[in-house]
Parts: C-alpha cells; sequence; structure tokens
C-alpha cells in the first residue's frame, strides 16, 4: 500500500466518522440540555376551578413522562341561572381537593366568555421584540379597559406581509379579583386565568392538531362558537335562540357556521373540523345539523377526548378539562390573564453540559488519535513487506499495458465491422421479404440507403412487407409505377433506409460471448 492510498483511505474513515458523530449530536443536545422540569419527564399536577352559570366544576390533573392523566372531577350545581359567588367558589374547591388530596398550588381560574373581550388586531410586523409594552399601550382603544384595570393576554394568531395579526383576551379586573382574593384567603396559589372558550379550543386542537376547528356550543335558550387556530379563537360568535322550531334554530346556526368554514378553507387549504357540544338534548337537532353542513362533525360528547381519565364519567366538565391541558400538555398555548402578556424566559441549563462536552471532547481526541497512530504503524510494515516485489509488480503493469493495448485494436476492428450492415445481409433479408412473382432489374447499396427497380404483380404490396423488414425502413416509391402490358406487371422504383441494427445485434452477441468466457 502507498502512502496516499493510505492517506486516502484516513481521510475515508475521518468523513465516515464525522457523519456519524453529526448524527448522534443532535439527539446528544436535547440530553445534555435537559432540565429536570423538562416536559418529557417531569411530574407535574394542576388544578382547574371552571365558573359557568349554576356551576362550579373542579378538575385535577397530572404528568408524568408526558402522560397525561385525569385523576378527578367533581361538579357543584346551584340554584338559579346566576354564577357562584367568590364564597362558593372557595368552598367548592376546598371539597373537592380535599378529596382528591390534591395540592393547593397551582389553581386554574376559568372564567366564562362572557366576562371577557376578546377580539383581533394588526399591528406592523416591527412591534415583534416589545408586543407585550405595545398591547398595553393599545389596551384603552381595543377594550373598555385601562391596562391597570385588567387582566388580559394575547396570542400572535399569523405574521405576514410586515403584519402581525394578535388576538387580544381581556377581563374586568374589577369583577375577578374577589374570586381570587376569596381563593387565596381559602389557602389556594392561583397561578393560571383563562377562558372557559379557550379551554374548549385547546381540547379540540388536542383531538385534531393538524387543522382548524370550528366549534359551537348548543344549549336550550343560546349558542356560541368559535374559529379555533391551533386552539385559539380568531373569529367568534354568540347569539340567543330566536322562537321557532328546530329547523330554523339550525338555520340560524348554520349562517354563523358556514362564513369560518370559507375562512379555514382559504386559510389552510382544506375544511376544517366542525366540532359540536350540543347542551340540549334533543335528538333532532344533531341530524338537522348534519344535513345542513356538508363537512363531517364531531359531536364532542360522543368524542373520546384522547385523555385519561382514572374515574368513568358520564358528563365530562370540557372548559375545566381544557383549562387543566393548558397546563399540563407543552403543545397547549392557552392564554394567562394574570401574566399580562409577559413571559418569563426559560434558561437552559449549561452547567452539565460544559462539563460532559469536555469529557466527550477529551475522549473524542482519543478516539482519532488512536486509529492514526496504528494505521501509521501498519503503514510501515506494509512498505517493509512489498519493497522486495516492486520489480514483480512493475511486470505486471507492463503486462497490463500490453493486454489493454490488444483488447483497444480488438475493440476497433469489432466497431469497423459492425458500422453497417452487411450487404449480403440484406440481400439475403430482400429475398425473404419480396413475393415470389416479383423480381429485381435493378439493385443499389449504399451506406445508408437501397433502391430496388423491378416488377411484381401488384407494386403497392411491396410497401408493407419491405417496411416489416428489420433492416430498412422509409420504404417509399422513388418513381410513378406503371404498368408493362407486355409483362403483365407492374414497374416499380423504390428507396429505402438501412436501419443499423445489424452493428447492435453483433455487438450483444460479442458481449454475451465475453461474458461466457469470463
Amino acid at each position: 500500500m502507498t502512502g496516499s492510498a493510505a492517506i486516502r483511505k484516513l481521510t475515508s474513515s475521518a468523513a465516515g466518522l464525522s457523519g456519524k458523530l453529526r448524527a448522534i449530536w443532535i439527539p446528544l443536545r436535547r440530553v445534555l440540555t435537559l432540565s429536570p422540569a423538562d416536559d418529557a419527564i417531569s411530574l407535574r399536577k394542576s388544578v382547574s376551578v371552571s365558573l359557568e352559570k349554576g356551576k362550579i366544576s373542579v378538575v385535577y390533573g397530572s404528568r408524568f413522562l408526558s402522560r397525561i392523566t385525569i385523576k378527578g372531577v367533581k361538579e357543584f350545581l346551584f340554584d338559579g341561572d346566576r354564577y357562584p359567588q367568590p364564597e362558593d367558589l372557595a368552598s367548592s374547591l376546598a371539597l373537592a381537593v380535599n378529596e382528591f388530596r390534591a395540592p393547593r398550588r397551582d389553581v386554574r381560574l376559568s372564567i366564562p366568555r362572557a366576562w371577557t373581550i376578546i377580539r383581533t388586531a394588526e399591528f406592523p410586523s416591527t412591534i415583534k421584540e416589545n408586543i407585550p409594552d405595545v398591547v398595553s399601550f393599545e389596551m384603552d382603544r381595543l377594550t373598555p379597559f385601562m391596562p391597570e384595570d385588567a387582566f388580559y393576554d394575547f396570542r400572535v394568531l399569523n405574521d405576514n406581509g410586515g403584519k402581525l395579526t394578535l388576538l387580544v383576551m381581556a377581563a374586568k379586573a374589577d369583577t375577578i379579583r374577589p374570586y381570587i382574593t376569596s381563593l387565596i384567603e381559602s389557602g389556594f396559589t392561583v397561578s393560571g386565568l383563562t377562558v372557559n372558550l379557550c379551554g374548549i379550543g385547546t381540547l379540540c386542537h388536542h383531538l385534531e392538531r393538524k387543522t382548524d376547528t370550528v366549534f359551537v356550543e348548543i344549549a336550550e335558550k343560546r349558542y356560541e362558537g368559535a374559529l379555533f387556530v391551533s386552539g385559539s379563537p380568531s373569529h367568534l360568535f354568540s347569539n340567543d335562540m330566536t322562537a321557532g322550531d328546530e329547523r330554523a334554530r339550525i338555520d340560524e346556526i348554520a349562517r354563523e357556521i358556514l362564513p369560518l368554514i370559507d375562512i379555514a378553507k382559504a386559510r389552510q387549504g382544506r375544511a376544517p373540523q366542525i366540532a359540536v357540544l350540543i347542551r340540549d338534548k334533543n335528538p333532532v337537532l344533531r341530524e338537522l345539523l348534519k344535513a345542513h353542513i356538508n363537512i363531517p362533525i364531531r359531536f364532542i360528547e360522543e368524542t373520546d377526548p384522547g385523555i385519561k381519565f382514572s374515574t368513568q364519567r358520564r358528563e365530562i366538565p370540557y372548559a375545566a378539562v381544557g383549562s387543566v391541558m393548558q397546563e399540563l400538555w407543552p403543545k397547549a398555548h392557552g392564554p394567562n390573564l394574570l401574566k399580562k402578556g409577559v413571559y418569563d424566559k426559560q434558561k437552559t441549563p449549561v452547567a452539565l453540559t460544559v462539563i460532559l462536552s469536555c469529557a466527550l471532547a477529551a475522549l473524542g481526541v482519543l478516539y482519532i488519535i488512536a486509529p492514526l497512530r496504528v494505521e501509521e504503524r501498519r503503514l510501515q510494515e506494509i512498505s517493509r513487506r512489498i519493497g522486495p516485489k516492486k520489480e514483480e509488480a512493475k511486470k505486471v503493469e507492463a503486462l497490463k499495458k500490453d493486454m489493454e493495448a490488444l483488447s483497444s485494436e480488438i475493440d476497433a476492428i469489432n466497431d469497423f465491422k459492425g458500422a453497417r450492415t452487411m450487404d449480403l445481409n440484406i440481400l439475403a433479408d430482400l429475398t425473404s421479404v419480396l413475393p415470389k412473382n416479383a423480381w429485381l432489374t435493378r439493385m443499389r447499396i449504399t451506406d445508408t440507403s437501397v433502391e430496388i427497380e423491378g416488377y411484381a404483380n401488384s407494386a403497392t404490396e411491396l410497401l408493407p412487407k419491405l417496411e416489416a423488414s428489420k433492416y430498412m425502413r422509409k420504404v417509399e416509391f422513388a418513381s410513378p409505377t406503371f404498368r408493362d402490358v407486355r409483362l403483365n406487371a407492374d414497374r416499380f422504383s423504390i428507396k429505402m433506409e438501412i436501419m443499423s441494427t445489424m452493428k447492435k445485434d453483433d455487438k450483444i452477441k460479442g458481449d454475451k460471448g465475453k461474458n461466457a468466457k469470463k
């Protein structure tokens, strides 16, 4: 082995090693920067309490190794068509937490949609670096509240063409603060404030992650819904049911849904998922809704939410479950109105990374140097052994060159022989193709064409026969034919081109012969 060959081998080994290291680095980087609080391995618990008219729902859930489990669900009903009071919320939550044996920290409060103002607004993309301050400054323009008098949050819905589309959600602080104060006085720590409708949006996003969702909730006297984009409501609607039969009610709801379907189709190029939650137990509404909308409908109360429940439930408080999902599911981006758009940036732990990186670098250096030393010794030993055989190698190289020269001469002769179709082959083929009652008076063969003249009972019958020849193509009359009365035959003059099939056939046969000898 020569020195250049050894260098090429070492270079190839180094390139292969580099590719392997790149393939290992991506998952290794994930491990090196893994935090004990990482979503993939951490144990996390969350309690969510949802306020609705005449009802309080409490859900307790946990996450371990990316698996979310709902461990407890409890509902408290109240008389009247009103929202429970702060003391009702605190006492109900205390009962549920004691029953679930859940922690009193990290409680998320989910408030009704009617208490919030949700709207979209467009800003220039230049505000990206300072969105919280811009939203705070524009709060009195976007909502009826001053920033200090409201709990609010925002989400970026779209960033395109130099414009930034924001979804802004705000609630009056004086309405929410008594509930938070009552929970704090009862020993709870409130870490999040969200909206019932956003909890539903998180569940819809969990069920159908690759498409937008049009959601509608139908109660006995009212309906409301939204178009969810990645779980965030971008277009909302709500109204009281007008008097009339079921068909009139569905017509009214369909008029709200159909424009949102068109918006979703224009945005993502395909139809959205339709999710419907029917509080009214009337079965006629389902069938009428299916008949009005040609897109398949997912009825949430009949759909597996894709979450593990420790106990079986006949009815699921979807808003409270969605609020828990916002806390436990890493891909959920639910709002937290207590944050007012300001979130702490998570720092990647680097101490362990630095230590392990240094150790890996040292091992990598040893891993690269050791094979180089071994190959160097092998190269010296090989050079020592091949020294006495250099003369024999030179003789072998001379013989190989002579063989290559002879092969080139043989190939040149074969190419010369097969460069054109042999005249005898053409004559034999014409003899077999022409009918017995036809005879030739003249024949001219060139490198590329054949011209024949003669007599036949029917000159037109000769063309298809000649075109069927494996050597001829473009067969045509060179001059008009005429009938010789004396011979009772047509005199013809035909010209045609020669196909170079002979050369190809001979070459194929020659290659087969060479392979057989080998």
